[in-house]
């Protein structure tokens, strides 16, 4: 287990930090198989005789396991390491498959839920923030485009994933026997993927600094050059504020997302341009696109206008899409479909940009402890988007009301939300110096490989 020690992982001379980010995706890639659950739901259901909501409860498992792992076990990402951390994550995530494998086979569904939901989530968390305060300590000169890099992986990864298990599942059956042999393989092969991250992950030397290379000076007005401990970025309202700038910029975001295809469907029914199912499965597909590209195309752009301009532009253009599609969205296809685009680059943009926000607040002592505290909005937003749309649509449905008028409120809500992440972001400002690591004395060594 020496292997997995921090003090194994640091770098030799001449190590290029351009292989860091490789071992990144090969982790966030994998684990971000959870967003193609949706297609194990209906062979489940049919196999082992589950409601829609049975079916669901894996994957709602795995995600409240995320947050949870994540805050509790970022100081014990911090403390030993990320090659630890991975090796951890891969356990976790490819057991769990194999623990729901023996579940689908045997038909004991709650064998599948502590598999996937359980294991498998909390190889979710641990393996979503591993990579994080590696890259920014690699990349101090582009944090944000080194997290994007890494976080497009876990909103891409169901794009790799999703017809991979359909194939699978088309090949094997959609039996208790071929969704356990599909689950037994993603297992397998999820490992070996993870395992070349293990191998490739380095930490830089104490002190190591990129030849030539300093943040944009446009990003210094919050960018400090302390150290902050993740028991104190508790205690600073900085923290606080940016959890309700994720938690609003997520829960607008994810509303969407939730509810894209049955949206859109009633946005256009009974007009001219009616949506048919599979022009509305493109437009989730096109919104799953918009999330993976956000999340390097924005992030990339904070390193160069800032991260608290980059949330300005998130949650004031967000709040301004929200109302278009309220107000128009119905009078233009295109206009609907382009703004909820933005929405969705937005959601993940603002994933990507959260871990270098935090960088330039905290420093990057135990950033990535902080960024799994700070992960604890993703859950809440999680229950609160859904919930907020698909109450309003229901009360809606109830009332006798059809098409766009089933989502004014929770459109309006939504806006008023993002205004609030919004206020929540020009509060930030620079973190007081009592919330301060004591000053160590560090001669930085500068490398001249980047």
């Amino acid at each position: 287990m020496n292997y997995l020690d921090r003090s194994r992982t640091v770098a030799p001379p001449g190590w290029s930090r351009w292989l860091v980010p490789p071992a990144a995706l090969a982790v966030h890639l994998s684990i971000g198989q959870a967003y193609a659950w949706s297609v194990f739901k209906p062979p489940l259901e049919s196999a082992l005789d589950l409601s829609g909501t049975a079916s669901a409860l894996p994957f709602q498992l795995g995600i409240v396991m995320l947050g949870l792992s994540a805050a509790f076990g970022g100081t014990l990402v911090e403390r030993n390491g990320p090659r630890w951390a991975m090796f951890v994550s891969l356990v976790c995530f490819s057991s769990g498959f194999l623990v729901a494998a023996l579940g689908a086979s045997t038909g004991q569904y709650w064998l599948v839920v502590l598999g996937y939901g359980f294991i498998g989530g909390i190889g979710l968390g641990i393996g979503y923030i591993a990579p994080v305060s590696t890259l920014i300590k690699w990349f101090p000169d582009r944090p944000g485009m080194a997290t994007g890099i890494a976080i497009m992986g876990f909103g891409g990864g169901a794009l790799i994933a999703s017809p991979w298990s359909t194939a699978m599942l088309d090949g094997f059956g959609a039996d208790r026997s071929g969704i356990a042999t599909a689950f037994l393989v993603h297992g397998v092969v999820y490992a070996a993927f993870m395992a070349l991250g293990v191998v490739l992950v380095r930490v830089p030397p104490d002190g190591w600094l990129p030849a030539g290379r300093q943040p944009h000076q446009k990003t210094r007005a919050l960018v400090t050059t302390a150290q902050v401990s993740a028991r104190n970025a508790l205690r600073t309202p900085q923290f606080w504020c940016l959890w309700v700038v994720l938690c609003m910029n997520v829960t607008a975001g994810i509303g969407v997302l939730e509810k894209a295809a049955p949206m859109i469907t009633d946005f256009f029914a009974g007009t001219s341009a009616a949506v048919s199912t599979s022009a509305a499965a493109g437009f989730v597909a096109l919104l799953s696109l918009a999330n993976m590209a956000g999340r390097i195309l924005w992030s990339s752009t904070s390193d160069l206008i800032g991260r608290k301009n980059m949330y300005r532009v998130y949650l004031g253009a967000g709040a301004l899409m929200y109302i278009l599609i309220a107000r128009l969205g119905n009078d233009s296809k295109p206009l609907f479909v382009c703004c909820a685009l933005v929405i969705l680059s937005f959601y993940g943009g603002g994933f990507a940009t959260a871990p270098a926000y935090l960088k330039d607040l905290f420093g990057t002592y135990q950033v990535g402890a902080i960024h799994g505290r700070l992960l604890t909005a993703w859950s809440t937003a999680g229950v609160l988007g859904p919930l907020i749309v698909n109450r309003f649509a229901d009360a809606g449905e109830r009332a006798g009301h059809s098409g766009p008028s089933l989502y004014t409120t929770s459109l309006t809500v939504m806006t008023v939300l993002l205004v609030v992440g919004f206020v929540a972001n020009e509060c930030i400002r620079p973190v007081h110096a009592r919330f301060h690591e004591a000053p160590e004395e560090r001669t930085p060594r500068v490398h001249q490989d980047s």
